[in-house]
């Protein structure tokens, strides 16, 4: 059960790590989703042309850190409400996978294994000899490792770094960051730019997860995503957790369908449901807190 609650859990931990960027920065990635949707369409893509899964992923998570930079400069250009842009772009990231499917494989559906290698459970040297931990870590995709390092790097960049302290006065007073030299677009650019590199990758570890690019797999965890950042009080520590919690409901909810006393299609909105339930908590224990 928590070797499967890994995996499920590191797709949302990129994404919310993602998400936690821009809103720190001062303008919410509500785009999650698309990035995230168009990441598990072009990593299997990359993957195909490129023989591996990592030199896909990779390449694919650095195009969408390109396109959020994009992104984020034509909202500053055009002086574009960055809500609609993310919503736009979440509506085109269906119609442009489905379009690119059909014109390359004849089909807007399910796209199987062509024969790249798709990576097995991985072992790290050594670890597989701790006692209690190491089977459980050596036994993980690499999209686990991943999701763990970035949770590490994104803590120590945004706690003990400048560049994290100036990112959260950008977010926090615009103006104020102004009169001390520092341009808050290009800090929200720099933002919007991680938060999509993260999605992509969140997407690539749900594609690669199951061993095929189904449309639709992404099924709104950008959104989740985007509720773990609250829910976590705007912190790594309580964004992790956030996605732990919403990683477990999915899980409940997918053992319980083999009970079969339930629809599917009400277990499969357990999480979303969750996210806003745990969100309207939060909001309102952060709401006590400034007025006892």
């Amino acid at each position: 059960m928590i070797s499967s609650l890994c995996i499920a859990a590191a797709p949302l931990m990129l994404a919310s790590l993602g998400a936690l960027f821009t809103e720190l920065s001062g303008a919410l990635g509500i785009f999650i989703e698309g990035f995230m949707s168009l990441g598990a369409f072009f990593a299997w893509i990359m993957a195909i042309q490129t023989g591996s899964v990592f030199l896909g992923s990779s390449i694919t998570a650095l195009l969408a850190a390109l396109s959020g930079w994009a992104l984020a400069r034509f909202v500053k250009r055009t002086g574009s409400n960055p809500f609609i842009v993310g919503l736009a772009l979440n509506l085109a990231a269906g119609g442009i996978t489905d379009a690119l499917s059909s014109t390359w494989f004849g089909t807007k559906g399910v796209l199987r294994n062509p024969g790249i290698s798709i990576p097995g459970p991985v072992a790290l040297p050594l670890v597989g000899d701790i006692p209690v931990l190491g089977p459980l870590l050596s036994g993980q995709l690499p999209f686990v490792y991943v999701a763990w390092v970035s949770s590490i790097l994104t803590g120590l960049i945004i706690r003990r770094t400048a560049l994290g302290l100036r990112l959260r006065a950008c977010g926090a007073s615009p103006e104020a960051a102004r009169e001390r030299g520092i341009r808050p677009d290009r800090y929200q650019a720099g933002a919007w730019a991680a938060a999509a590199f993260l999605a992509a990758l969140a997407g690539a570890a749900l594609t690669f997860r199951v061993g095929v690019y189904a449309p639709g797999g992404v099924a709104g965890r950008g959104w989740i995503a985007l509720a773990g950042v609250y829910l976590g009080f705007r912190r790594v520590g309580g964004t992790v957790i956030a996605a732990w919690v919403f990683a477990l409901a999915e899980h409940i909810g997918l053992r319980v369908q083999g009970w079969g006393g339930l629809p599917a299609t009400a277990l499969l909105g357990v999480p979303a449901a969750l996210a806003l339930a745990l969100y309207t908590l939060s909001c309102a224990v952060e709401q006590k807190g400034k007025h006892p």
